[in-house]
């Protein structure tokens, strides 16, 4: 009785810490500290978690507090660098004609060969704490539908906006994104990914200087929403949809990938390669996938029950059932956690700004630093920096 005492203290204490690490939407208060639930869930080859766990999909309390525990593990971050070239080959193959004779005949093909291929793993570099994100408003995002939407925080005026109730008479007008809407989304997504933005940023923000945007970042509201990640958890154990699934995003922010990899190219073709090149940032671990507890959703998560239901073309009709059944499918993709490879926070002391950087050897740098939008302290290493360190070994890695 002793040991389990202790033990519970123990978990106690460990939740404590998971929850004093994570940084909060909009004030929103982190759960107190106790016992927490020992969810059941698996993980994929590439390190998705996925969960049917029954007590997930029925209480928001329980799923928040399992977003936010397994938010401390971060994602991987890779960097895959590939090279391969073609050879046309040339050989003579026996051919035997009607009568019996064998006639040579000289036949050429093409192999592609790889000269490299090669990771780095990145991972060591990214920060353990993340800060809790979420949607905007305006931006389209699967929000209960099999289909993205956009939503809006109105004040009730009769029945007229009625969709949500937000409370103190706030309402939320939530209605399908138009193509052009959805369209313009995905280009933003895939332009503030490759330069590393904070996944809260939108066009409006995305071409200030990186600085500039850590210090609005600091002191702007990062859950854009008009909900928290703990209303999102609630409205998605509130649903009776039986193929409902809530995700949980991971996203690395903080280092400008597609200037990166421009600058591992321009290394490798400076050592006069001229094979094909390939060179890629891929994350892993990055998703958290909550799916609803009964058979139908299970066989989904199969993926060897869903080649078997393609094959015996059953999986189409089930499609259709969650696609535009009412008590189908709904998708929840709104929130995650935000981890910086590097940030910029306020300098508090003047004395500060005269401090020398740390050793060059050093894993975690933090040094001052001057820019237009104030005196700031750099948090993190650096593309430039890491580039410089593994330039001479992407160099000879082939």
């Amino acid at each position: 009785m002793v040991f389990a005492a202790a033990q519970e203290l123990r978990n106690t204490s460990a939740w404590a810490a998971v929850a004093n690490a994570n940084v909060a939407c909009r004030g929103e208060e982190l759960p107190p500290a106790f016992v927490p639930y020992e969810a059941e869930y698996f993980e994929t080859d590439d390190g998705t978690i996925v969960s049917h766990d029954p007590h997930l999909n029925e209480d928001g309390e329980a799923l928040y507090r399992f977003l936010l525990s397994h938010s401390q593990t971060p994602p991987r971050l890779y960097l895959h660098v590939h090279g391969d070239h073609e050879e046309h080959r040339t050989h003579s193959v026996p051919r035997t004609d009607s009568q019996g004779r064998t006639h040579w005949r000289t036949e050429t093909e093409t192999i592609t060969v790889v000269d490299f291929d090669f990771y780095i793993d990145i991972s060591r570099h990214v920060p353990p704490n993340p800060m809790q994100w979420s949607v905007p408003d305006e931006r389209p995002a699967y929000r209960g539908k099999m289909y993205m939407e956009v939503d809006t925080a109105l004040m009730r005026t009769g029945n007229q906006f009625r969709d949500v109730e937000l409370g103190n008479g706030v309402w939320s007008k939530r209605w399908k994104a138009t193509r052009g809407e959805r369209k313009i989304g995905r280009a933003w997504a895939l332009e503030r990914h490759a330069r590393g933005l904070p996944p809260w940023i939108g066009p409006d923000l995305g071409w200030a200087p990186r600085a500039q945007i850590a210090l609005e970042s600091n002191h702007m509201n990062v859950c854009k929403s008009t909900r928290t990640v703990r209303e999102w958890a609630d409205e998605y154990c509130a649903s009776p949809k039986q193929l409902k699934e809530f995700t949980y995003d991971k996203v690395i922010h903080g280092w400008n990938f597609d200037a990166l990899e421009a600058a591992v190219i321009a290394a490798v073709k400076s050592t006069y390669y001229q094979g094909s090149l390939t060179v890629r940032f891929k994350q892993d671990h990055n998703k958290i996938h909550i799916r609803a507890d009964n058979t139908l959703s299970r066989t989904l998560s199969n993926t060897w029950l869903v080649v078997l239901l393609w094959v015996t073309l059953i999986y189409p009709f089930i499609w259709l059932y969650k696609r535009y059944s009412v008590h189908g499918g709904g998708r929840w993709q709104v929130c995650g956690g935000a981890y910086a490879l590097v940030s910029w926070q306020p300098i508090q002391e003047e004395d500060d700004l005269r401090a020398p950087p740390p050793p060059f050897s050093s894993i975690e740098e933090s040094w001052p630093s001057q820019s237009s939008a104030g005196n700031m302290r750099v948090v993190g290493l650096k593309e430039g920096e890491w580039f410089q360190r593994w330039e001479a070994t992407i160099k000879r890695a082939y």
